[in-house]
């Protein structure tokens, strides 16, 4: 059996949590205590990836190549790694610069019916010989068929793995052995899992992909990430260390980096609010609720409300401007009966 590689998003999906404003000290602190540890890669940035920094999603503290820089100087074993969402970063004024800056790794993600938008950028990427992976966001929004149909032509790119990514935490274990059994058995690349914890299924889904033969787990330390939070590494290492599973993964280095490190760093300990569950329910990305809070104070609704709302049209990253209408909307009136309006919309 291959082993279990962990793609660690501490430094990236946590910056959603503490509105992109990581310090080079806790980026250098965090790749020191960790370049021993075992991950496969420590990808760095923006939450929402290379070029994403601006008003409408967030303004970063660093730049990309301050945090890319600082993170290669404090990683001698651990390979480096960066994200990118084409329409927020393109490959001249991005990808050219991180590698540049010393990146070995990439992740070009979309949305999950949009594999053609990333296709220059991984031939681009896999022609200068950097490892390169394909990262479908938002998978619940689309059936298994065609996920598989999205991840081939990924494959076909160059990509060297496809990782699903559950951006709203809204995948039931059902689904995510379904896919992830589906795309195993057509691949012949790499098949992995980013799960999110917004009902409390981030660990067993992520044992789950396991199970069905994903190699790939995309996650973070303590949960750090958007809204309730990403898989938390120590706890799915636990869980696989007892069933059986061996990992190149060092558990206690681990929790110690979590504890000394990353608890610091976070504003709060990761929780399942209800705002967090609603995100979940909806399916709507976790990294909506800053804009969800704030649009719900200003319009005094519901944010509960909003989040059911932009699931009925089916929002996706990138559209953070229609938080402000919905909520805008549903203030004329406010719903005074948010269950019987949230239940009634989601069936």
């Amino acid at each position: 059996m291959s082993r279990i590689r962990y793609f660690d998003a501490t430094l990236r999906d946590g910056s959603h949590a503490i509105k992109h404003q990581l310090s080079k000290k806790t980026i250098a602190d965090y790749c020191e205590a960790m370049d021993d540890a075992g991950m496969y890669v420590i990808v760095v940035g923006h939450g929402n990836g290379l070029g994403a920094s601006s008003l409408q999603v967030g303004l970063s503290k660093l730049t990309d190549e301050e945090m890319l820089m600082t993170a290669r100087k404090h990683l001698k074993h651990t390979r480096l790694g960066a994200y990118m969402i084409p329409g927020f970063g393109t490959i001249k004024d991005n990808l050219i610069p991180a590698i540049n800056a010393g990146v070995d790794l990439f992740k070009i993600g979309c949305h999950c019916t949009e594999a053609d938008t990333t296709r220059q950028h991984i031939e681009y990427i896999r022609n200068q010989g950097k490892e390169i992976y394909g990262i479908l966001m938002n998978y619940h929004m689309a059936s298994t068929e065609r996920l598989l149909e999205e991840a081939q032509k990924m494959q076909s790119y160059g990509a060297q793995g496809i990782i699903l990514m559950d951006s709203a935490g809204a995948s039931t274990p059902e689904m995510v052995k379904k896919t992830i059994a589906t795309l195993v058995d057509h691949l012949y690349v790499l098949v992995g899992f980013h799960p999110h914890n917004n009902m409390g299924l981030a660990v067993a889904n992520g044992y789950i992909a396991v199970q069905e033969g994903a190699r790939i787990v995309d996650g973070t330390l303590r949960g750090f990430g958007a809204g309730a939070g990403n898989v938390q590494l120590e706890a799915l290492s636990a869980l696989l260390t007892k069933e059986g599973y061996e990992l190149n993964q060092n558990l206690y280095a681990m929790m110690d980096t979590s504890e000394n490190i990353v608890r610091r760093a976070m504003k709060e300990d990761r929780a399942l609010t209800d705002v967090s569950i609603v995100s979940g329910m909806s399916g709507v990305f976790s990294s909506f609720k800053t804009q969800v809070l704030a649009a719900a104070k200003e319009f005094n609704v519901d944010p509960r409300d909003i989040f059911v709302e932009l699931g009925k049209r089916k929002v996706v990253g990138g559209q953070e401007d229609m938080v402000v209408a919905v909520a805008e909307q549903l203030s004329h009136p406010i719903r005074k009966d948010t269950e019987s309006y949230m239940l009634e919309s989601l069936t």
